[in-house]
């Protein structure tokens, strides 16, 4: 039908930055943790209905349709279309990194504090990689197992090794180490979780959806993609929290209330995800391009047959 739009692509241009962004504000959007199943269905039943041809129900328009397709961008898997673990989604995010974050750098001096608030650290990013893993690749329960030991391990070792490092500098680096572990673990944990694309490849496909292969170097930039993206996603939370409570404490301004630093860090933290999620997850498109000059020899010949220019694929978040 004449001006139907394609739910299959963002409303927004997924080529520019802030494109990418408000596409994030809205499937990062922390209320829609709080959407029912019986609401996401709904939601999924109008994307489907308009999808194939059908006309938009009674008493909604089309900004309802991409509300719907909002929420159903936030719980569903892009690829495979199931619906994710709550705690896995996006949506989820931000509350869930405003805790633990919070966690980290308020009980980072003592070793039982770190061991916990890394290993929640730790479960919870192994929760994120493997639910928002690219396309149809499946994680054996071992990989997952030994992606989530070695990144804990690696968190732990970092955090406890840099804790007796930096008894002797200003307070201030003590506060610095638990991001530092947090970034070690990110560049262990992440690559781990999704050894089967790095082994394997991931899929391919031209500007005309041709399926191209499964290509290894797509899945290293991916990944890499991934990891930097969520490194810089925690650093405003994990670096400018602690400096920001570091003058506070300083000016002896919470002397008579023990009891606010963690609460005070965790809004902090919370303000500064709220806006650092959708940004760093939109540093590199979701669907990324990739020259086919820099494919497997395979696709490059696949790609000529097809007369394609580029080859593209699905980063994972």
């Amino acid at each position: 039908m004449d001006g139907r739009v394609n739910l299959d692509e963002p409303r927004w241009d997924q080529t520019q930055y802030w494109g990418r962004v408000k596409y994030f504000l809205t499937t990062t959007n922390p209320l829609n943790v709080f959407k029912s199943n019986s609401e996401l269905e709904r939601c999924k039943q109008i994307v489907t209905s308009y999808k194939n041809g059908e006309n938009i129900p009674d008493g909604l328009t089309l900004n309802d349709v991409y509300k719907a397709k909002d929420v159903v961008d936030s719980a569903y898997h892009p690829e495979t279309g199931e619906k994710m673990i709550i705690f896995g989604r996006m949506s989820a995010q931000v509350p869930m990194n405003m805790l633990i974050t919070g966690g980290l750098i308020t009980f980072y001096k003592t070793t039982p504090a770190v061991i916990f608030w890394q290993w929640c650290n730790q479960s919870f990013n192994a929760l994120v990689n493997y639910t928002n893993r690219s396309g149809n690749s499946p994680m054996p329960l071992d990989q997952v197992a030994k992606s989530y030991v070695l990144a804990t391990s690696g968190a732990l070792i970092t955090a406890l090794g840099l804790n007796r490092l930096v008894k002797r500098l200003p307070p201030i680096a003590g506060r610095i180490v638990p991001f530092v572990a947090v970034a070690a673990a990110n560049c262990i944990n992440i690559p781990l979780m999704r050894k089967k694309e790095l082994d394997d490849g991931i899929e391919v496909f031209d500007e005309n959806k041709n399926f191209l292969g499964e290509s290894q170097v797509a899945a290293r930039e991916g990944i890499s993609a991934v990891v930097l993206s969520r490194i810089v996603m925690s650093s405003p939370g994990m670096i400018i929290t602690p400096v920001i409570m570091e003058a506070i404490e300083k000016r002896g301004l919470l002397k008579n209330m023990k009891w606010a630093p963690a609460p005070l860090q965790i809004a902090l933290c919370g303000m500064f995800l709220t806006f650092a999620t959708p940004m760093c997850c939109a540093l590199y498109p979701q669907i990324s391009p990739i020259s086919i000059d820099r494919l497997e020899p395979e696709l490059q010949k696949t790609a000529q047959k097809c007369n394609s220019k580029m080859g593209y694929y699905n980063k994972g978040l």
